[in-house]
């Protein structure tokens, strides 16, 4: 094309929109669709600390600033490695960027300030978490344990992240190179407490620095089922709820203390269901989850909402979470059933589920089965209302003692 011939406006235009959607590939860090958020708003929005651009200089986490940088103060005395510091963020400004979904009104310098925050602070704090050692006598982060719980929910929240590679390559240089493991073991021991039950933890092959996402996508690829296998059922029938499925003989039966949280067994009229503890942050953690995993496209991810759609079905009512506590299937701190009910009746709203490919199908599956047979509900009848107690069972026993008592003397008469 001549130097003097401008280019087709249209084709510019095109050419920005491909070059747009070749950098949107890379995003990872994303807002909660409108449609998630409008349950439950509170459960996405940090208490005390502000992590990367969504939330940077609101004025209630403003205080928490003056903590980061108390954190990067042990940096302010070595100059190469606060300089290295900055220089890996400045290098790593347009990767990051592309990480995150908008765009945000932050200079250059503004940005690469706030990864360098943002980043030691994290990497300080699960450390001192990990090693109380390190923390000084005076640290106000660890003198209650209130903090603590608020950044614990805080760091896991969907909107309020960092790019992994951005706390890899800033651990790299404060803590050592090429040893991520020991930082990702740090990170799970900090959320150790905030994780509602137990879960497997992944191998940590491969290179790190791109295996994850986030701190929420640690968390997430290392609390995820050991046993259940991707079921593909294309028709998905849901089973009842704890109270109705006693109708028909079903047992509710705490899982063995090592099981992983999402590994139920339904076997001869059993349902095993490992522990699961209910706290004042376990909506938050599961909300965040769920938006995590929503905008996943490989169902094999979608774990945490098929599991919180197994407990949905199950608990209909204050009634059936009841149950589940006296069974020690659920740990309620929130000290309120009614509370409990209501979390799992909402944490469905708005989520995107498909029934063809559901971890708990098979479970389901065998459920209903055993829900559907009228003769397991004629026993469970007869148990409850008749055989419920030693002197119910007496007087049955004695009624039929009776009955064939009489049965003898009338056919011993006829005879005679």
């Amino acid at each position: 094309m001549p130097q003097n011939q401008q280019e087709d406006p249209v084709f510019i235009r095109v050419r920005q929109k491909l070059n747009c959607q070749l950098s949107s590939s890379k995003r990872c860090i994303f807002r909660v669709h409108n449609e998630l958020r409008q349950v439950n708003e509170k459960a996405y929005e940090p208490n005390i600390i502000a992590i990367g651009p969504y939330h940077h200089g609101k004025i209630h986490l403003m205080a928490m600033e003056e903590h980061k940088l108390g954190y990067l103060s042990p940096l302010g005395g070595n100059t190469e490695m606060l300089k290295k510091c900055v220089d890996a963020l400045r290098k790593q400004e347009e990767d990051a960027r592309r990480c995150y979904a908008e765009s945000f009104n932050l200079g250059k310098d503004e940005w690469v300030e706030m990864m360098l925050l943002d980043g030691c602070f994290i990497i300080e704090l699960v450390h001192k978490f990990y090693d109380e050692r390190s923390r000084g006598s005076d640290d106000p982060i660890f003198e209650m344990d209130s903090i603590v719980n608020s950044l614990q929910r805080d760091l896991l929240l969907f909107e309020n992240q960092l790019p992994f590679f951005v706390l890899c390559d800033l651990f790299d240089i404060i803590k050592g190179p090429d040893n991520h493991p020991t930082f990702v073991s740090q990170v799970l021991n900090f959320f150790g407490d905030i994780l509602p039950g137990r879960g497997r933890i992944d191998n940590f092959k491969g290179d790190l620095r791109t295996k994850y996402k986030h701190l929420l996508g640690v968390v997430h690829n290392n609390w995820r089922p050991s046993l259940l296998k991707l079921g593909c059922n294309k028709d998905v029938k849901f089973i009842h709820c704890v109270t109705e499925l006693r109708e028909a003989g079903i047992k509710f039966k705490k899982g063995d203390d090592r099981s992983n949280l999402f590994n139920i067994v339904f076997k001869n009229g059993v349902l095993q269901i490992p522990n699961l503890t209910i706290e004042d942050r376990t909506e938050t953690v599961f909300r965040n989850l769920i938006a995590y995993e929503q905008r996943c496209e490989d169902r094999h991810f979608h774990f945490v909402c098929d599991y919180v759609k197994f407990v949905d079905c199950l608990i209909n009512s204050p009634n059936d979470v009841s149950v589940l506590c006296r069974n020690g299937i659920i740990d309620n701190w929130l000290g309120d059933d009614d509370e409990v009910s209501s979390i799992f009746n909402k944490l469905n709203k708005s989520v995107v589920w498909s029934g063809t490919h559901f971890h708990y199908s098979g479970v389901f599956e065998k459920v209903n089965e055993h829900y559907s047979k009228q003769a397991n509900r004629w026993m469970a009848k007869l148990w409850r209302n008749y055989l419920n107690g030693p002197w119910a069972f007496i007087s049955v026993l004695a009624a039929i003692v009776l009955l064939v008592l009489t049965f003898l003397q009338t056919l011993y008469t006829i005879k005679n």
